[in-house]
């Protein structure tokens, strides 16, 4: 396969180690230039700093050491303001006036698109159309990436996304013997994500787990803060061959394709 160039579009720092860090670590091992890039400073994660300038500081730091991890090429943050946890994207007045969710998106739209022509990309990932749990940032990723593309006529568009159906079923058994942090709702998942019908690619990451794993390590402020543990912290503490299992595999929707389709690269049904 000839060398190309994937740029993985995500909301805040810590987002690429949760749904495509292997697939990263992937395809910069095997000669792709991979290019991160995200929206957000994540300035309004918990944390035990407080939110804002500091926090985001640290985070675009534990963001670069990520990459290295993943032996990304480039980083960029386009620095609009993190618009915050709740779902809704809290109270307008409460928002940064540069928060992402209110932005333009064909402004926002034109800046990534500049990047994804300098750098000729092949393939771009953003979220799926609900943004996974229903983050509003994660659900701008996705408007901004859709646009993106268009404007500059990238030719694969891949959703990540996860498998609802084997994570809901789960969460349910694990609920009856474990009691889950605070900051972590296992319903959300009943309407979070995709159902399996839609998947157009499962990548096994399971080779890579290790660098996943340090990506994830990497951004150590979002594993403490808050009330009580963090799930970041949680995931960390997974034994080895059991955290292989549960991330070894990414998903990723590629709506142009048909409905049934199954692929296991993000490359493989490349446009000729």
């Amino acid at each position: 396969m000839p060398p190309r160039t994937a740029v993985f579009f995500h909301a805040h720092p810590d987002d690429e180690a949760l749904l495509t860090a292997g697939t990263m670590a992937m395809l910069a091992a095997e000669g792709h230039r991979v290019v991160l890039v995200v929206a957000t400073a994540g300035e309004r994660g918990l944390a035990d700093l407080e939110p804002g300038e500091q926090l985001g500081k640290q985070r675009l730091k534990e963001l670069y050491e990520s990459a290295a991890v993943l032996g990304c090429a480039r980083v960029e943050c386009l620095g609009y303001g993190d618009s915050g946890l709740s779902p809704t994207g809290g109270v307008a007045a409460e928002r940064p006036g540069n928060a992402f969710i209110d932005a333009d998106t064909e402004e926002a739209a034109g800046r990534l698109a500049a990047i994804l022509r300098e750098e000729e990309a092949g393939l771009l990932t953003i979220y799926d159309p609900a943004g996974g749990y229903g983050h509003p940032d994660h659900v701008q990723v996705h408007r901004v990436g859709r646009r993106a593309a268009e404007l500059a006529g990238t030719p694969v568009v891949l959703e990540a996304t996860v498998n609802r159906d084997p994570l809901v079923r789960a969460l349910r058994l694990a609920g009856r013997f474990y009691r889950f942090p605070p900051d972590f709702d296992p319903r959300v998942f009943e309407s979070a994500y995709t159902p399996g019908a839609e998947i157009t690619h499962r990548v096994n990451v399971r080779r890579y787990a290790r660098q996943k794993r340090a990506s994830m390590a990497a951004h150590a402020s979002q594993a403490a803060g808050g009330d009580g543990e963090r799930t970041l912290a949680v995931m960390l503490r997974i034994p080895g061959p059991l955290y292989r299992l549960v991330f070894g595999t990414e998903w990723f929707v590629r709506r142009d394709l048909p409905p049934g389709t199954r692929l296991r690269h993000p490359f493989d049904a490349f446009p000729s």
